[in-house]
């Protein structure tokens, strides 16, 4: 059994929805380092519904000449948290149903190694239910004001352990936090 590697952009507020606004910011070769370092002990992929949508047309049109994850994005298995979504045919997609702990914690037990999740809400309710092992946020120096955050009003207390920070040319920073709970 692996650990729940997520990776997520975030402003200085702590929004994570339609990160377009990432843009604005050059990709650093370094950020791509770091998430490659967290692929690269994932032996699959989790993903929530609305995710999914959004990366299979833009991965599965993609090639290691486009992007060095694409490989990665296109052959791992890849996990689907979804009540709604009628099929998955992706490349190596298969839907786990609504999401629960249980189901999650499922995925977690049968898979060999990490699993990586990118971008996802769901795990706003996998950090609730203390099933994220490590987070990794790629903090911009923006506030938006308004948007979906990581932590809304009302999040449980959680612990975290800062076991990596590192900083970009472009000002973000990459905080890889452990759960301390």
């Amino acid at each position: 059994m692996g650990k729940i590697l997520v990776h997520e952009f975030t402003t200085l507020d702590g929004v994570i929805d339609a990160p377009t606004w990432a843009f604005d910011y050059p990709f650093d070769p370094q950020m791509g380092v770091a998430i490659g370092g967290i692929m690269g002990s994932s032996g699959a992929i989790l993903l929530g519904r609305t995710t999914y949508q959004e990366f299979a047309p833009a991965w599965s049109e993609r090639s290691a000449a486009d992007d060095p994850g694409a490989p990665f994005m296109n052959e791992t298995p890849k996990y689907v948290v979804s009540a709604t979504l009628p099929s998955a045919d992706w490349n190596n997609s298969q839907i786990v149903g609504p999401y629960s702990p249980q189901a999650v914690q499922d995925v977690k037990d049968r898979v060999d190694g990490d699993i990586y999740v990118s971008g996802s809400g769901t795990v706003r309710a996998m950090l609730a239910d203390g099933l994220v092992d490590e987070l990794h946020l790629f903090v911009f120096p923006l506030v938006l004001g308004q948007g979906q955050r990581l932590f809304p009003e009302g999040t449980i207390r959680m612990k975290f352990r800062t076991a990596d920070a590192e900083t970009y040319e472009s000002g973000v920073v990459h905080l890889a936090l452990a759960s301390a709970q």
